[in-house]
């Protein structure tokens, strides 16, 4: 057995060792529990006491079995001098136990092997012993934080085992939830600088706690184009989030594979082959992803209306339209729309964005998704999801990946009704089935019984932090076999940055407290919860200004900060007149034949257009009216198409000198006129 904290193997001592001061005697023991009567310790520093969460020894004839006080209760008994008298009755959780290894070294294994038995003696560890159990050295473990017990002693997790196996960080809000995260991540990145991170960031709240070591994407950076979205990842894109009719997705299911069909044929120069190519001759299907052009997509809407006769089915596609044409022209919706055919088969840029390859020496990802549309956040998280286990999957593992999903409760509700059902399914076949193909996955949530439980259960080391819910205490309690309820106890008690942490990933079941972080490296969350403000500080109409620009960029193209020259420029406010060219080859006369339907006829006024800095194109065609088959376009591309180097408006550098581009607008009065006539026309610059 282990007499001294200074003996380091279980060779035969030289000496007698030091007699150890007991603590108490095992008076019950079980498989996994052991009960010790405690006794008072003759000379007891202020720490010499027997507590709940302190570590005790247990000396057996060869081991050490180690165990933590759960519980302690006081009984009446008789005493020595046959008195009644007080007993101190402790119960323990047995860990495991200290004992020689291969070539006599002194180590900490799980399990036990070597029971006590009744009358054996009851240690308090030292801090050596400790440091035997928990500061176990080598290339993969990493220092994550100290015992909550003795400061002095460090925990290190076994990364291979933490990451491979996947885990989870549960705890409600406040508690050093995300800063825990964060020393998480840096450890594994110290240990395996080649692990690629994907971090799912819903608040945007990391950017700043890696330094150079990770890329932040936003909606502002990021080409994430339509055709990347599957099937029903684009339904729900398209839709809003809005539950989809069995027709609509009738319609998109067939006419989606015609579209990636057509855009085959327009890569391949055959555009103006007389029958279009059948979609079944390239093997695509609405899953598949290859590029397509939404442009393709609206004629062939536009084409299977005009067939219609029934009302009421024509209205269905129509709707459909008006939406994919709103959220195409909607400037917050860029990152799916704007420049998603430029450069043709983007997909390898896009993946080598995306997943750091090459990483470059910045190995993590910073996905944003504060700035992206409520409507579409599931619809992007499963495709980042989903793109990421099949990237491992057809590489074979090759580039090995950590994705992790802060807020995972919204994307993996147990509901089966609630959420988005793809984001669930592409989680939990991460989940499942990553582990074989390289990819990993780490949970964060402040509700762990509101998450999938086939998802849960896969992650084998738990980082639980405190937990006031009364359901997710009892969802902890139910989930893990590692360790009985008594032990689990602490969880609604534990301080700020606090954790009862267990698994895989440690060697016993541990209460720790995590690293603490610079004030220059934690999430914003923590770093900016400070309700104090100066009383003397008085806001600036300068700021509030600033704020509303910030605040009408965020839906106009992302443009925010003014100039001096949009300033100018809107008080200028250059005319430029509207008519419809009567040399137009799609131009109709109002006496030429039209179809159902159609509403292209000659304008019947013109129309004042203003520049305006900083504003949405509003010029398009109006809800409720659908150009000609011959045009099938809005009115800013037939602008576009009448500008030349002669005629184009002016346009601000860098700007391309077209409509969209250069963000007009028609005012009020010249978009009634207009609606009156026809909202296809060209753009004439008017004479100063």
């Amino acid at each position: 057995m282990i007499a001294s904290s200074d003996q380091q193997t279980m060779s035969a001592p030289a000496a007698a060792p030091r007699p150890r001061e007991t603590v108490g005697r095992v008076t019950a023991i079980s498989g996994a529990q052991a009960t010790v009567t405690l006794h008072a310790v003759s000379g007891a520093q202020p720490g010499d006491y027997a507590t709940v969460g302190r570590f005790v020894g247990l000396m057996t004839s060869s081991t050490l079995v180690i165990g933590v006080i759960s519980e302690i209760n006081e009984t009446l008994g008789q005493g020595a001098d046959g008195a009644r008298a007080r007993h101190s009755i402790a119960r323990l959780e047995l860990l495991g136990e200290i004992g020689a290894g291969e070539g006599k070294t002194v180590s900490f294994a799980r399990g036990i092997n070597s029971f006590p038995k009744i009358g054996d003696a009851a240690i308090f560890m030292s801090e050596r012993e400790l440091r035997i159990v928990y500061c176990a050295v080598d290339s993969d473990r990493a220092h994550i934080g100290d015992l909550q017990q003795n400061p002095n002693i460090g925990v290190h997790v076994n990364i291979d085992d933490l990451v491979s196996r996947h885990f989870a960080v549960l705890g409600t809000t406040g508690v050093g939830k995300s800063s825990g995260v964060v020393v998480i991540l840096q450890q594994i990145i110290a240990t395996r600088p080649n692990l690629r991170i994907f971090l799912v960031d819903p608040h945007n709240e990391f950017a700043s706690c890696f330094g150079d070591k990770a890329v932040v994407l936003s909606p502002a950076n990021v080409r994430l184009p339509f055709w990347l979205f599957n099937f029903e990842e684009a339904v729900e894109a398209f839709l809003g989030g809005r539950a989809a009719t069995e027709e609509e997705r009738e319609i998109l299911a067939d006419v989606i594979p015609l579209a990636k069909a057509a855009y085959l044929q327009y890569r391949n120069n055959d555009r103006q082959a007389v029958k279009r190519r059948d979609p079944k001759s390239t093997g695509f299907t609405a899953d598949t992803p290859v590029p397509y052009r939404i442009e393709d997509l609206l004629v062939l809407l536009d084409e299977r209306m005009g067939k219609l006769e029934n009302r009421s089915t024509r209205a269905v596609y129509h709707k459909l339209m008006s939406r994919i044409q709103a959220l195409r022209n909607h400037p917050r919706y860029s990152f799916m729309f704007d420049n998603a055919n430029l450069g043709g088969d983007i997909m390898p840029e896009i993946l080598s964005q995306l997943f750091r390859l090459p990483p470059d020496g910045k190995p993590i990802t910073i996905m944003q998704l504060a700035g992206f549309p409520a409507e579409v956040i599931d619809s992007v998280v499963s495709v980042l999801s989903r793109m990421a286990f099949d990237f491992g999957l057809w590489s074979d593992g090759a580039a090995p990946m950590l994705f992790v999903c802060e807020e995972a409760h919204r994307y993996a509700p147990a509901d089966p009704n609630a959420g988005f059902g793809p984001t669930r399914r592409a989680l939990s076949r991460i989940a499942r089935e990553g582990r074989k193909y390289g990819v990993y996955l780490g949970l964060i949530t402040q509700r762990p019984s509101e998450i999938d439980p086939t998802i849960i259960s896969q992650c084998s080391t738990l980082f639980v932090m405190r937990l006031s819910n009364d359901r997710d205490q009892a969802f902890i309690h139910s989930a893990v076999a590692d360790a009985s309820n008594d032990m689990l106890s602490f969880i609604p008690s534990l301080g700020t940055r606090e954790v009862f942490t267990l698994g895989y990933g440690i060697g016993v079941p541990t209460r720790m407290r995590f690293r603490e972080l610079p004030p220059a490296v934690r999430p914003h969350s923590e770093a900016a919860g400070n309700t104090r403000s100066n009383a003397s500080a008085v806001v600036q109409r300068d700021l509030i200004a600033t704020v509303i620009e910030r605040w009408r960029g965020a839906s106009t193209g992302g443009r925010s900060g003014s100039q001096d020259g949009d300033k100018a420029e809107f008080e200028q406010k250059p005319e430029v007149t509207a008519t419809w060219p009567a040399t137009s080859p799609d131009a109709q006369t109002p006496s030429s034949p039209m179809r159902r339907g159609s509403n292209c006829c000659a304008a019947r006024s013109a129309a004042t257009i203003r520049p305006r800095p900083s504003i949405v194109p509003c010029l398009k065609t109006p809800s409720g009216v659908r150009s000609p088959r011959a045009a099938h376009r809005t009115a800013s591309s037939v602008a576009r198409r009448s500008w030349d180097g002669a005629n184009a408006p002016p346009s601000r550098a860098g700007e391309k000198p077209c409509l969209a581009a250069t963000s007009w607008c028609v005012d009020a009065n010249a978009w009634r006129s207009l609606r009156e006539s026809n909202p296809c026309f060209s753009l004439e610059r008017a004479a100063s």
